[in-house]
């Protein structure tokens, strides 16, 4: 039996929780940092031939991404099909599982900071490379016209304007007419 590496961010098992808020969430992260990190090495050893990390390019990482496609649990419709650009298909369709673009997004970032937390040099950081860019951007394109969702950054609303401060105590707010 084959097992899916988990890609997703979330914690396997339902760990345990710290309640120390951040440091949680970085020690969560942490630990997901460092299960994708073997499993990319391990990716590499099985590799044919098997590649040290030293010989890892962009190539191996698109290669990579493209082998934990099969594990995704997103569904992306195909142009052909009826549900294509709907967000919430109203019935089930034939269209593939797939690593959803966030779940690629996120994953290239832990294993960009675990390559060079692990020595490798910034400028040689094959999670780093143009063609990495380019590939995660086209996987958000076209998932975002098969499933009918944006992925444009939502904006921050501007705070409200402050209140007009209270007027002087000594001040009624009118001036009064005198007669």
């Amino acid at each position: 039996m084959e097992s899916t590496p988990d890609v997703s961010g979330g914690a396997l098992g339902g760990s345990p929780s710290s309640g120390g808020g951040e440091v949680a969430a970085s020690s969560r992260y942490e630990s997901q940092k460092r299960r994708d990190w073997n499993t990319f090495l391990q990716y590499l050893r099985s590799h044919q031939p098997p590649l040290g990390l030293a010989r890892c390019s962009a190539a191996h990482v698109l290669e990579f991404l493209r082998y934990l496609d099969q594990f995704g649990k997103t569904k992306v419709h195909v142009a052909g099909c009826p549900f294509f650009g709907i967000p919430c298909p109203p019935g089930p369709c034939p269209c593939p599982l797939r690593q959803a673009w966030g779940s690629l997004d996120a994953l290239v970032g832990r294993l960009r900071a675990a390559f060079e937390e692990n020595g490798g040099r910034r400028d040689d950081n094959p999670f780093a490379a143009c063609a990495v860019r380019i590939y995660l951007r086209e996987v958000r394109a076209f998932q975002s016209k098969a499933r009918g969702v944006s992925y444009d950054k939502k904006r921050k609303k501007p705070p409200p304007p402050p209140p007009p401060p209270p007027p002087p105590a000594g001040d009624m707010g009118t001036p009064s007419l005198s007669t």
